[in-house]
């Protein structure tokens, strides 16, 4: 086609002596029939190309047509298998999920699924008891039924010692205590950072999991073992320090206390305080009773009864309210955990949860060395000398909170 259009322009302009076109008129058609002719040439290019690519996705029409979305349609001929769908996942992570386990015939079957049925977005995480061969519609249907959803939610309470959450989780899934005390002899390899147990004084520090097992609700695997369960704590002990930029900021507001020696405090703080709006301040008065010593105090110590009590639970005894315990076993001078034990004991004494955390990392500005409850809700009265505690201790008797003041 191109080489009849230069023909033809050829033809038409051959030079006639009779018929001369005026200066620079030739070459101004030449120019103007060469751009029609390059227009040309491109429309024909992008027509032959168009008919390819039309013939190429017709023809994918044609295939995928024939093909479709693989699905199933939901058989009695399934067995049930259990699926866990961890919290962020989106409806392809899900898609992916349920067919690796044979319960959807492809992912895509529940994507479109999902998006015909807008309260797949509600799917919860968890573990579902599910079948193999189910239609996808059939799968999301299924997955929004809570009825499926295995629930096994085990609550740890804040403040427990370590013996106490594995007696709990024992008596919860039916797995030997003694398991749950062997997987924590080793804190490294269920996910405890050595660095954690540094320490500012030259205290032997024993690697303990006391601390790292962060009270939460939590949903194990049903075929969790003892060492998962503890692991899945600690992993959400480090995020939610992590969270907190605790490690960080520990040194940097408390003058270089290591974060084990303030996660030691939160501990206290946690068992002593009588109410959450005063773990700031029991903080506080624990570094102050360690790291500030004052001529009022005979030693550079806690005075607290709870690390005692604490001691009974490392020798596998049971704890005693403070007016059970004996002179000799609050002042026992070979007690690491004893009421006058100098510095910051071995270990914290429980695991703390995060408002006593943000308290030991955080703690406000006082020097405050004594602390007594004042009234029934558990609030305390802070002072900084031993009179003015006293006097504190008069105000718990008169409000019933004390028999009798303890100075």
């Amino acid at each position: 086609m191109i080489d009849e259009l230069d023909r033809a322009f050829d033809d038409d302009h051959d030079e006639d002596p009779r018929q001369q076109l005026p200066p620079g008129e030739a070459s101004r058609q030449r120019r103007r029939f060469g751009w029609i002719r390059s227009v040309l040439a491109m429309a024909l290019a992008l027509a032959l190309l168009g008919g390819l690519g039309l013939g190429a996705f017709l023809a994918y029409q044609k295939i995928s047509g024939a093909l479709g979305t693989s699905d199933w349609a939901t058989s009695a001929d399934g067995v049930e298998v259990q699926v866990e769908i961890k919290s962020g996942d989106t409806q392809a992570d899900i898609a992916r999920t349920l067919k690796a386990a044979g319960v959807i015939a492809s992912e895509k079957a529940f994507v479109e699924a999902g998006e015909r049925n807008p309260d797949a977005l509600r799917i919860q995480p968890g573990f579902y008891k599910m079948r193999t061969h189910m239609s996808a519609a059939d799968a999301v249907l299924r997955l929004l039924d809570l009825k499926n959803r295995i629930v096994n939610g085990i609550t740890i309470p804040e403040g427990l010692s370590s013996f106490r959450v594995f007696k709990l989780l024992a008596s919860k899934t039916g797995i030997p205590e003694d398991d749950f005390k062997d997987a924590a002899k080793d804190p490294i390899a269920l996910g405890v950072p050595d660095w954690w147990f540094n320490r500012t004084d030259d205290k032997k520090v024993p690697r303990s999991i006391e601390g790292f097992l962060f009270p939460d609700t939590y949903e194990f695997a049903p075929n969790a073992t003892a060492e998962s369960m503890l692991r899945v704590m600690v992993n959400r002990f480090l995020t939610v320090t992590g969270s907190m930029n605790f490690a960080d900021t520990v040194p940097a507001e408390l003058g270089g206390i290591a974060p084990y020696e303030a996660l030691i405090v939160a501990s206290l703080a946690q068992a002593e305080a009588g109410n959450a709006d005063d773990f700031g301040k029991v903080a506080r008065v624990a570094y102050n009773r360690v790291y500030k010593r004052i001529p009022d105090l005979t030693c550079a110590c806690f005075q607290f009864d709870v690390t005692v009590n604490y001691s009974r639970e490392l020798a596998g005894k049971d704890p005693k309210p403070s007016s059970g315990l004996t002179h000799d076993e609050l002042t026992d001078p070979k007690n690491p955990y004893g009421r006058n034990a100098e510095g910051m004991i071995p270990t914290p004494i429980n695991n703390p949860g995060k408002a006593a955390l943000e308290g030991a990392m955080s703690p406000p500005k006082g020097d405050w060395y004594y602390f007594v409850a004042t009234d029934k809700a558990g609030h305390s009265a802070f002072s900084e000398t031993f009179e003015e505690f006293c006097q504190d201790n008069e105000t718990a008797v008169k409000n019933k909170v004390l028999t009798q003041s303890s100075c």
